[in-house]
This record gives C-alpha cells, sequence and structure tokens, in this order.
C-alpha cells in the first residue's frame, strides 16, 4: 500500500535517531556528574508489556539485544489456531472452520527519549454477530501486515508523543483476540475504530492520565478524525475513563475497514473498571450518532446506544478460596445491549448490520486455562437481535433471529 513504503522508513530511521539521543543523554550525565551525589545506578526500564488481556500473561523474560549506549531491543510474539462452530451462521458464512488466526512478532524499545513498537504478522479479528473472515483475508481487508508500528519520544515521565500506526483511544476492548477476556470482539466493539493512523500526545500524573489524537479514524486514510480519552484512578482498584472521537469532515470513504456511516460519526464511552481479589468488573455505556449526510449516501441521520458488562474471576488469585483454587484457571463473561434508531424508509443507516432501527444483544463465556507461556480457552457465545429487516439478520436466509457459536482458541506466547 501506498503507506507501506513510510512506515519502513520510519523503523529504518529508529535506531539512528535514538543513537543521537543516547549521546545526548550520556553528555547530559557527564556534565551533572560532578554535582549529584553518588547513589545506585538506577535498573533500565522493562520492557514494555505486549498488550494482553488481563486473562492472560505474555512472556515475562522476552529475547533481548543489549545495543549498549542505545539500550535493549526487546522481541517477543505469540502463534494461535482456533476452530468455530455456529448455528444459524450468517450467509457466506460456514457452520464450522479453522483457521491460524494470529502469528506476531512484537519488537519494541522502551526506555530513553527516542522509543518505538512495531507488531508484525497474521492476524484475524472476530467479531460477534457477522460472518467470520479468515486470516489470509482479514490482513489484506484490515491494516496490513504491520497492523501497529509507532515511534515514540519521551522527554518526560509525564509527557510523550507518539506517531505512526496506532491503537484507537476508544473503547473497552481492543482490536485482537489474545488482547481480550473473550475471543470475538463484542456489539459495541464493532462500532468503534481499531487502529489509527495519525499522531497522538499522553500526559499523566498522579491519578489523571489524558490523550489526544489527531489520526485517520476507520482506517480511512483521510486524516480527520479527533479523538481523546480521560481516565481517572480513584485508587489501585477503581478508575473513571471517558473517551470520545468524531469526524471533522465529510469522509466519502467506504471499505471493510471504513464503513461510510461508522467513519462519519461521534462517538462515545464512559466506562468504570473495578477490581477486587479475583473479580475483575468493567460496564460501560456508548453512544454514537451519525449525521444527515446526502453527499454519501446518509440521507437520515441515526444512533446507537449500547451497554456492556466485562467481568472475569481468577480461580488462582490468592484471594480465591482454597476450596475453589485452580491455578491457571479464570472465567470471563460479557454481556451486551446494543440499540439503533431510524429505519429504512426514511433512509436511515443501518449500523448494526441488521436493518435500520434494529437492536441486539448478547452473552460470552470464556473459560481459560493457561501453563506458562502455553494457554487455551473457548468462547461460547448467543447473539439474539430484534426489529431486523428482511435478511438481514442470521441464517442462510437471513431472516433468523438469534445466532449461538462456539470458539476454540489455543497458544504459546514467545
Amino acid at each position: 500500500m501506498k503507506h507501506t513504503a513510510l512506515y519502513k522508513t520510519v523503523i529504518l530511521a529508529l535506531l539512528s535517531m535514538n543513537s543521537v539521543a543516547a549521546s545526548a543523554d550520556e553528555q547530559a550525565q557527564e556534565l551533572s556528574a560532578d554535582q549529584s551525589t553518588p547513589e545506585a545506578e538506577a535498573p533500565s526500564a522493562p520492557p514494555l508489556p505486549i498488550p494482553v488481556s488481563s486473562t492472560l500473561s505474555a512472556n515475562s523474560n522476552p529475547f533481548s539485544l543489549d545495543l549498549g549506549r542505545m539500550g535493549k531491543i526487546y522481541a517477543s510474539g505469540l502463534v494461535t489456531g482456533m476452530g468455530l462452530f455456529q448455528g444459524h451462521s450468517p450467509a457466506g458464512d460456514r457452520d464450522s472452520r479453522g483457521d491460524l488466526n494470529n502469528a506476531h512478532l512484537f519488537i519494541q524499545k522502551s526506555d530513553g527519549l527516542v522509543q518505538f513498537f512495531v507488531q508484525a504478522g497474521y492476524y484475524s479479528v472476530p467479531v460477534l454477530g457477522v460472518p467470520y473472515t479468515k486470516a489470509s483475508d482479514a490482513r489484506k481487508l484490515l491494516f496490513d501486515a504491520v497492523p501497529q508500528a509507532y515511534l515514540k519520544i519521551a522527554p518526560t515521565k509525564e509527557l510523550s508523543v507518539q506517531v505512526g500506526k496506532l491503537p484507537t483511544l476508544i473503547g473497552a476492548e481492543s482490536t485482537f483476540t489474545f488482547q481480550n477476556m473473550n475471543v470475538q470482539r463484542g456489539l459495541l466493539w464493532n462500532q468503534e475504530n481499531a487502529v489509527n493512523r495519525g499522531v497522538q500526545v499522553n500526559y499523566a500524573k498522579g491519578p489523571v492520565s489524558v490523550s489526544a489524537s489527531l489520526n485517520d479514524g476507520f482506517y480511512s486514510g483521510e486524516y480527520s478524525w479527533v479523538t481523546m480519552s480521560t481516565s481517572y484512578a480513584f485508587d489501585s482498584n477503581n478508575t473513571l475513563t471517558l473517551g470520545g472521537g468524531a469526524n471533522t469532515k465529510h469522509s466519502h470513504e467506504n471499505s471493510f475497514a471504513a464503513p461510510v456511516a461508522q467513519n462519519n460519526q461521534q462517538i462515545y464511552n464512559l466506562i468504570y473498571t473495578h477490581t477486587d481479589g479475583p473479580w475483575t468488573f468493567q460496564p460501560y455505556i456508548q453512544y454514537t450518532h451519525v449525521p444527515k449526510i446526502e453527499e454519501v449516501g446518509i440521507n437520515h441521520s441515526a444512533s446507537t446506544l449500547g451497554g456492556a458488562l466485562l467481568m472475569s474471576y481468577d480461580f488462582g488469585s490468592d484471594s480465591t478460596p482454597a476450596g475453589l483454587r485452580l491455578p491457571g484457571f479464570k472465567l470471563p463473561v460479557r454481556l451486551e445491549y446494543i440499540s439503533s434508531s431510524g429505519n429504512a424508509d426514511n433512509g436511515a443507516p443501518n449500523l448494526l448490520g441488521y436493518g435500520a432501527g434494529s437492536e441486539a444483544w448478547s452473552f460470552t463465556v470464556t473459560p481459560t486455562y493457561q501453563y506458562q507461556r502455553f494457554f487455551t480457552r473457548a468462547d461460547l457465545a448467543y447473539v439474539g437481535a430484534s426489529n431486523t429487516s428482511s435478511g438481514m439478520a442470521f441464517g442462510s436466509s437471513g431472516n433468523r433471529r438469534s445466532e449461538t457459536r462456539a470458539m476454540i482458541e489455543a497458544g504459546i506466547f514467545f
């Protein structure tokens, strides 16, 4: 794609930029050495964690290469395979299939003025209530072979700037299976953007964290989206996050990654996270609004309103009663409801995929077991819908009102 050469150039420039930064840091240290009191040498920064789910643990001792003044470069990754079985599968999908759904390599530098993160590989992004897209196709239709890659400049502990292919600031769920409690993404996630190309500024001090980004929204290539996320940590167990974003222009882009309605919307999330011993609770609400834009085929405005509860129980926690303790086992659950406004007669967009004005709900339970770097888990999910349009729901005819799906994922971190 037209951006591939740019990202390759950025990555190749990282080492030379970091060398300059390392020299500057060394000179500053030499100038201040005579003025400071002797103290123990500060330990090197740990590697940035692979962004994985709270119900999984990545390799805690990844491969590293010490480049002296330039610091350490870390490399890690994972490989997973999956099997899928479903009833009332959507038109164009299969009742069962298997896939190599993840094969990722992560390369990163996590200290100093110049840092970077690169994720490269093979992936699928399974979503509740829509046909499964196999990894060989998803990579081409979505974010290419390098779905995330960014340069990070961190002049202070509190302030940093990131440039490149960035994870979204919107929503409670991330893009890839291993980043989430559940294998499949949910109904609310399907209204959110996932990977942005752009620039992001981050500031964190005490209990407050703020990030703001100018980007291309749903990976549209049009840099007209503005997103923001603000979090406040009341204590180590309770955090409240407000996120939002909108397209500041009218976009004509309409693709698998950038549906024209969602890519022209406003979206807002309010997310609360609470941990208590073996329990994790994360309820959140979401609102989106798509304005009337006749020039791009949206003849009537429409909105969605949804709520979800993500929660999990860790049977291996020290706080788990002895009679229930099962090291390595966790049990995440997700409950969702989302509704949309409008109808096909007035030209409102089909935001949920089941027809304008439809609504849907879901229940997903994902028993998970991990032993050292190996893990396996199963998604058992149900999706129901109402106010659907003819031919747009489930089953080969598109007229079924529900779908059940079981997914099994197994893999290894390295």
